[in-house]
């Protein structure tokens, strides 16, 4: 019985391994949303969430997690962002340090602006455990648009990402 468990367990596990490795989210072209909330630490990442506010899919942006020692104008110059648009429409968010504190972060910047709908940008790998997260804080009723930036992750980003999102799923079972 015990060995049929392992086996079964064992099982799951890789499927839900190659589900996961072979099935990446992938970009959402287009659609419109309140705002758009990038999380940094991904090549990509912040250019798609400026092309989404340029292309007028959102008209706020955050951009969760970005560095103490980065000003805003130097992003500006970064990004060659125009400082009138910066001014208007660019959230720099410096309090977040991983991936739950960036969902802390935007969900609270989400409630304090009182958005409905937002698009959250970050890589493919990282998007299903970024959401997830985003989902368990964000304020209800506020429709969430993946828009994932594609990648071409190692098979070790994709081993360790897995199991950090089947970990965060076992510790919310147990209440954590």
């Amino acid at each position: 019985m015990l060995k049929r468990l392992t086996l079964l367990l064992l099982l799951a596990w890789a499927l839900g391994f190659a589900w996961f490795a072979l099935a990446l989210p992938q970009p959402h072209a287009g659609g419109k949303t309140d705002s758009v909330i990038v999380l940094t630490g991904g090549e990509g990442r912040v250019a798609r969430g400026l092309e989404a506010l340029r292309k007028g899919w959102a008209r706020q942006l955050l951009v969760s997690g970005v560095d103490r020692e980065v000003k805003p104008r130097e992003f500006v110059a970064i990004y060659h962002i125009a400082p009138k648009q910066m001014a208007c429409c660019v959230t720099l968010g410096y309090e977040s340090v991983d991936t739950r504190s960036n969902a802390r972060e935007a969900a609270r910047w989400i409630a304090a602006n009182k958005f409905r709908s937002v698009r959250l940008v970050t890589t493919d790998w990282h998007m299903r455990r970024a959401a997830y997260e985003l989902a368990l804080m964000n304020p209800q009723g506020v429709t969430v648009i993946r828009d994932a930036v594609a990648s071409q992750p190692s098979l070790e980003t994709l081993f360790t990402e897995y199991h950090k999102l089947l970990a965060r799923y076992i510790s919310r079972l147990w209440g954590g």
